[in-house]
């Protein structure tokens, strides 16, 4: 019966075999680099690739110290290491010990032929970028209908604003047709008057994304009428998309992020707002309602009718004043004329009849004071308190005192 070998013994034989190799042991390989992954290591994961076949590679940290190049997508090397087999996976890749580079790779050459040619157009140019709306309502998305980018665009897009309007066109973004149905999107979505656009897709390598690189994307997107963000790849990958695009994002989640607004915050910013105007209002409310007091008192103060009242409680008040000073002058003049009064009482000659006294006048009704006045024998008249009395006198003597 044969013999039943184990996983790891078939990948530690063929292990030892690819190590007893002498061509494989110091072995020169050129090729394009692709999918460059610089790990927080140290370690540099690549592969290299031509036409017709690729190959995984892996340059350690202690070898890496000596590269004089950046590696990136499309560049052209020569790598010189040993093949080996990586037992856990029984997957055989180049262990690199020196990278040399070899010239810029075909797509490369090809990028930055087109990136020169539609700069010197002016079609990076700022003037011709234009603003993205701050509040995006229908969106529109050019990229595979599956797949990671999709799906972060949606989700990110839904959960920021859940009543945004997604259009979506399922286009293809990669192999031959993908530019044709790239370009053919951005137009259909176009007509559906959508504030913005978003095209991309996720990560690769340079040929996964030369889509994007065709001359027949970027003139779309330059001739779009609506605003387009490009969301091309990861963070470290460039298109020709993103420079002619109005805005790049670095991945298809942060396109969806520059393309929507959080309606949640929106709505507690329009809360604030609304509270503060409101408080606004009733403070200029109560401000023009203390006014409109203040001038109906004043104009109240003013008024014909406010002055006549004044007038007439001041009229009112002289009058008072003035009866008030009658009143104590005739009281006065009362008084004094009863003193007076009294005084002439008892100064009149009718006064002094009443207490027995009389009155005598001669003929001529003047009064007699002195007997020299009269004879014997003229006529005299004596007024008494009830009456009169007509005499002659028959007697004349002188008294011994005189008044």
């Amino acid at each position: 019966m044969a013999k039943t070998y184990s996983v790891f013994q078939v990948n530690r034989y063929i292990k030892g075999l690819m190590e007893d190799d002498f061509m494989l042991n110091g072995i020169n390989v050129s090729g394009e680099l692709s999918n460059v992954k610089y790990h927080h290591s140290g370690h540099i994961y690549f592969t290299l690739k031509d036409e017709k076949a690729a190959l995984s590679g892996v340059m350690f940290a202690s070898d890496a110290m000596s590269l004089e190049f950046t590696m990136r997508e499309g560049v052209a090397v020569v790598v010189t290491g040993s093949i080996g087999v990586y037992e856990r996976d029984g997957k055989y890749q180049i262990y690199a010990r020196r990278i040399t580079r070899q010239g810029a790779g075909e797509l490369y050459e090809r990028f930055e032929k087109l990136k020169a040619k539609l700069e010197e157009m002016g079609m990076f140019s700022e003037e011709y970028k234009r603003e993205i709306p701050r509040f995006v309502h229908r969106l529109g998305v050019v990229t595979a209908p599956t797949g990671a980018a999709i799906r972060d665009i949606i989700n990110i897009a839904t959960r920021r604003n859940p009543y945004v309007e997604i259009i979506l066109y399922p286009a293809k973004v990669q192999g031959e047709g993908a530019a044709a149905s790239i370009a053919e999107g951005i137009v259909r979505v176009s007509e559906f008057e959508p504030d913005v656009i978003i095209v991309g897709r996720g990560g690769g390598s340079i040929e996964d994304l030369w889509a994007f690189n065709e001359e027949l994307v970027a003139r779309t997107i330059f001739d779009c009428p609506v605003p387009v963000i490009s969301g091309t790849g990861h963070e470290t990958d460039f298109t020709i998309a993103d420079f002619v695009a109005d805005r790049r994002a670095s991945t298809p989640s942060e396109a969806a992020e520059l393309a929507t607004y959080e309606h949640e915050s929106l709505m507690e910013t329009f809360d604030y707002y609304s509270q503060k105007l409101n408080e606004l209002i009733e403070d200029r409310i109560g401000e023009a309602r203390n006014k409109t007091d203040e001038f109906a008192l004043r104009l109240k103060a003013l008024s014909p009718e406010a002055r006549l009242r004044e007038k007439r409680l001041r009229l009112l008040k002289l009058e008072d004043a003035l009866t008030h000073a009658m009143n104590m002058a005739v009281t006065k003049r009362r008084s004094r004329l009863g003193i007076l009064a009294e005084r002439l009482n008892g100064l009149s000659p009718l006064s002094s009849l009443s207490r027995g006294y009389t009155y005598t006048t001669d003929a001529g009704g003047r009064a007699v004071k002195d007997i020299d006045q009269v004879e014997v024998g003229d006529d005299i008249r004596v007024y008494l308190k009830n009456g009169r009395i007509t005499a002659s006198v028959s007697e004349k003597k002188r008294s011994s005192y005189e008044l």
